[in-house]
């Protein structure tokens, strides 16, 4: 059962890319990192210079590495296509979902204890197409509702970003 009731472990990043763990007073690898988010103890990861946060950037660094090295990776190049044209106005809203989303199979993993089995992994295997399909009609449909609702907007004089109001006032 993992520790997540202890303080939070500090982790400092030298100029040498070396992290040290205040807590076991000991030099540690994005391996450690790995497990420490396994094992769900809290912690964060700062410059030891600076005291700037980097837990999201070693974080990202242990994706990259387990995407590049690990079998299939979670995220496909369309995925992350799909991801990087999410940033500006939808960001927040793939944020949620797919925190929410992660969390769910979380729980689910965790109440029929299925963590490091066979069952887990067929389970994931079938649910991943069904869930990226999901997802992408998700998109669809948030899509159409944008563009339909744009149109509706757009048929009232006056309304902001109407551009044929703003055509008539230059005529």
């Amino acid at each position: 059962m993992p520790d997540t009731s202890g303080p939070l472990r500090l982790i400092k990043k030298y100029p040498n890319r070396r992290l040290y763990d205040t807590h076991s007073s000991t030099h540690i690898t994005l391996v450690d990192i790995r497990q420490l988010v396994i094992d769900e103890i809290p912690f964060q990861i700062v410059d030891a210079k600076t005291g700037e946060d980097l837990t999201r950037s070693i974080l990202l660094q242990i994706i990259q590495e387990a995407e590049s090295s690990e079998g299939e990776p979670i995220f496909s190049s369309e995925t992350l296509k799909s991801i990087i044209r999410c940033y500006g106005p939808c960001q927040g809203m793939l944020s949620r979902y797919l925190e929410k989303s992660i969390q769910m199979l979380i729980d689910i993993q965790k109440k029929n204890g299925l963590q490091s089995t066979q069952a887990w992994t067929d389970f994931m295997r079938t649910q991943t197409p069904l869930m990226g399909d999901l997802l992408v009609r998700y998109m669809e449909q948030s899509k159409q509702l944008y563009l339909n609702t744009q149109k509706m907007f757009g048929l009232f004089p006056g309304f902001p970003g109407n551009t044929t109001n703003n055509e008539d006032k230059h005529s």
